[in-house]
């Protein structure tokens, strides 16, 4: 290769380099879709890739799943600083306290070499339904973290392109019924992603001549103009603190609420986000650890950032979160956390809003502040089945917008999935699929409107619930009334917010998912 002066990159060839990285997430993505088996991958959608530098911090990442995405973030310096890393390398984790999220997220990492140079790290998560858990779906009411599924400390699969043997092991064990001694396809799908995300990158450099250093350089000039671009943005916001609380509806085993409490803080060029104040962690698994905490401040902050601003490293830094440890969003290794990455992540969403709220921010409503998680399975002619999916529900108006119907909010950015793929795949069938109207909050912008979905059970089989917004209402602003709470029904009796039982063939379940809140007082139009 021929040897670059120093880097001397301007904002349309950073611009260019940032789309290219981003590109070539997306197309992992895409390969990871298409040769998946699982409808949660391949319909659903509920997976995220990205690109790192050579010390793990993130520079690009396609347009995915939020809570992986931050996760990521946050958690892969400290994950790649413990190995040493050789060609060929891939490897697995999903324990929630040594960077995962909650066990069905499964994270691949592989670090990509030219001419035996380290240029950096491809990855990608995705959300397995089952993982090894007692219960179906593997999103149980669980107490700890040993109940919640096979707990995968970070380990290479291949090293030095050899797939060690006793790794996949551990990976096919989730599925007893299956080949102990095969690496079950969605994970062969994980790996395909991150091979086509080397070549790309190998493709790219070593036709643009680059060097290491040269493309080492450029990720350092986009890292340091996304922060630029970052601070001159935050800027903008008003100086000072603010302080917003919170509730989850209880933990499933208890009805006491839970407090989520921020103080936020934006100085010049930092912005303190402290969540000291919210409730210890809890016998339930609503708690989930740092990681998901800062990947729900993450996401907020980077909802206020024109679309051009590159997601990378540079932009996260300014951001600064407290939270003590032992609390609900920064749990004690072993905590049961199934729910806290996807219902807790949510409410601290609705948190940090409401803070900026308080600040003049113009920010929306609360969203329906749930994933509306639904767990079920069995086994079936000697095979077992498991079936999870997210249901959306209504976004939070705004100043100058309404809110929007049936979608999914936040946190969470995956699909639905589609009643015939459902139908097919699985013993199940929708006798209705349909926008839950006037579940919006009313005011001068309404709300947007929840879903109803209706599932009738062919077989007897397993289902847990795992829901948010039952207890308190999506919250209004500016004089908007608050969107309806959600309603879990089985055959017309209603269901607590998290809950796990036994269905017979026939029984029916109906979720009707909260309403977003709306936004001021439609008596002052």
């Amino acid at each position: 290769m021929d040897d670059f002066k120093e880097c001397a990159f301007n904002v349309i060839e950073l611009a260019v380099f940032s789309g290219r990285l981003n590109s070539i997430c997306e197309e992992m993505g895409g390969v990871l879709q298409k040769s998946a088996l699982s409808p949660n991958i391949k319909d659903r959608m509920d997976f995220s890739c990205a690109f790192f530098d050579s010390h793990g911090r993130i520079m690009a990442q396609a347009a995915h799943i939020p809570v992986h995405l931050g996760s990521m973030a946050f958690a892969m310096s400290d994950i790649v600083t413990r190995f040493l890393w050789d060609e060929g390398d891939v490897l697995v984790l999903n324990d929630p306290f040594m960077g995962g999220t909650h066990l069905p997220d499964v994270t691949l990492i592989s670090p990509v070499f030219i001419s035996h140079q380290l240029l950096g790290f491809v990855a990608n998560r995705a959300h397995h339904a089952n993982i090894g858990c007692e219960t179906s779906g593997s999103m149980p009411l669980s107490k700890s973290l040993s109940e919640e599924g096979v707990v995968i400390k970070p380990v290479k699969l291949y090293e030095r392109g050899r797939l060690k043997k006793e790794v996949v092991t551990l990976l096919a064990s989730v599925d007893k019924f299956a080949d102990q001694h095969c690496l079950p396809g969605d994970f062969l799908a994980q790996v395909s992603a991150n091979v086509i995300g080397i070549k790309r990158l190998l493709d790219w450099v070593e036709g643009q001549n680059y060097t290491v250093k040269y493309f080492q350089q450029g990720l350092a000039k986009l890292n340091q103009y996304g922060r630029d671009l970052a601070l001159k943005s935050f800027s903008k916001l008003p100086r000072g603190k603010a302080s917003f609380k919170d509730y989850m509806d209880g933990d499933g085993y208890s009805c006491e609420p839970v407090v989520i409490e921020l103080t936020l803080s934006i100085h010049d060029n930092e912005i303190h986000l402290d969540f000291t104040g919210t409730s210890q962690q809890v016998g339930g698994n609503i708690n989930c650890p740092l990681s998901v905490c800062v990947a729900a401040v993450y996401y907020a902050f980077a909802g206020l950032l024109p679309d051009y601003i590159p997601h990378c490293y540079g932009v996260f830094e300014i951001i600064n979160v407290k939270a003590p440890f032992g609390t609900l969003v920064n749990a004690t290794e072993g905590a049961a956390v199934s729910a806290g990455n996807v219902e807790t992540s949510m409410r601290l969403v609705d948190v940090v809003l409401g803070a900026l709220s308080k600040l003049g921010v113009d920010v929306p409503a609360a969203s329906q502040g749930t994933m509306n998680n639904i767990a079920m399975g069995g086994v079936q002619k000697g095979l077992r089945w498991d079936y999870y999916e997210t249901i959306g529900g209504g976004g939070g108006a705004g100043s100058s917008w309404t809110g929007l119907n049936a979608v999914q909010c936040h946190m969470t950015n995956t699909l639905n999935t589609p009643v015939e793929s459902l139908e097919m795949h699985y013993p199940l069938r929708i006798n209705k699929y349909a926008v839950r109207s006037n579940s919006g909050g009313r005011g001068l912008n309404v709300g947007g409107d929840g879903i109803e979905r209706v599932y009738e059970f062919l077989v007897p089989l397993d289902v847990t619930v795992l829901t948010e917004r039952r207890c308190f209402k999506p919250w209004g602003l500016n004089g908007g009334e608050g969107g309806e709470m959600g309603v879990n029904l089985l055959n017309d009796e209603v269901v607590a917010n998290k809950a796990s039982m036994s269905a017979s063939k026939g029984d029916v379940l109906r979720i009707l998912t909260p309403g977003g809140g709306g936004w001021g007082n439609e008596n002052l139009e």
